[in-house]
């Protein structure tokens, strides 16, 4: 029997992360992520009616399958997998637009499953692997972390600098106040302290405060930013305009 009661009184009276309620219960982070959807979707409160045990909580939250011979009308997922790019998107955003228009359309948990289905269809690409001390991959992470001055109450805006090595995917995270020059030359050499040694090669993305011309096999790099890489005995190879997998960060951000 699914532990639902468990994760509930885990995440909301003790606060627990998904991550550590996972290791608790025996079961994967997404499993987690998806008892707790299913149970704000169905407009349950902490703590949980008394008559509500396991068995009825699992009916609630897991009802029978639909018959085969009901057809739902299924949304465009060409549109939905582009949708998701998008910062800050995911599937119960898009599920709930498509609710809206569709009232007799799919549940969450099914939405969820014609759409891993689906793509699944899609192309496949073939998979990179990396040499131990090749490759280091740096990037911005693409939304920012609001920061409060403990002293004024002034919210800031602080941009996340992001480093992982290709192979192990051994990762460096630290905030700055901008992706300005001083700020993303810092960032590299607290990175490189950190990670004890320098890679043969730096895969950063397009930023203009390292990279003043996008080319795969002749980059114009600031200067500052050549002066660093000299200094490190490193080579530069910026990823390509509108070419992700030149970035595998890019997947992990």
């Amino acid at each position: 029997m699914r532990k639902i009661q468990e994760v509930l009184r885990l995440y909301f009276g003790h606060s627990r992360s998904k991550r550590e309620i996972a290791r608790i219960i025996g079961a994967s982070p997404t499993t987690v992520s998806d008892y707790l959807a299913r149970a704000k979707l169905a407009g349950l409160s902490y703590p949980l009616p008394p008559e509500l045990d396991e068995p009825s909580l699992e009916r609630l939250l897991f009802p029978p399958s639909e018959p085969s011979s009901v057809q739902r009308p299924a949304p465009d997922w060409l549109r939905v997998h582009n949708e998701l790019r998008g910062k800050g998107v995911t599937l119960e955003l898009l599920w709930q637009e498509y609710k809206a228009g569709q009232e007799d359309g799919f549940q969450y948990s099914a939405f969820c499953d014609h759409y891993r289905r689906w793509r699944q269809r899609l192309s496949l690409s073939m998979r990179q692997t990396h040499t131990p001390g090749e490759k280091l991959f740096i990037d911005y992470a693409g939304q920012t972390v609001a920061v409060t001055d403990g002293a004024t109450g002034e919210i800031k805006q602080a941009q996340i600098f992001v480093a992982v090595l290709g192979a192990s995917n051994y990762t460096y995270i630290e905030a700055t106040w901008s992706q300005q020059l001083p700020d993303w030359i810092a960032s590299h050499v607290r990175a490189l302290n950190f990670f004890g040694g320098c890679t043969e090669l730096w895969v950063p993305d397009n930023l203009r405060s390292g990279v003043t011309r996008a080319s795969r096999y002749e980059p114009d790099l600031n200067p500052t930013y050549q002066d660093l890489a000299s200094h490190y005995g490193v080579a530069v190879l910026p990823a390509r305009v509108r070419r992700p997998k030149d970035n595998d960060l890019r997947r992990i951000l």
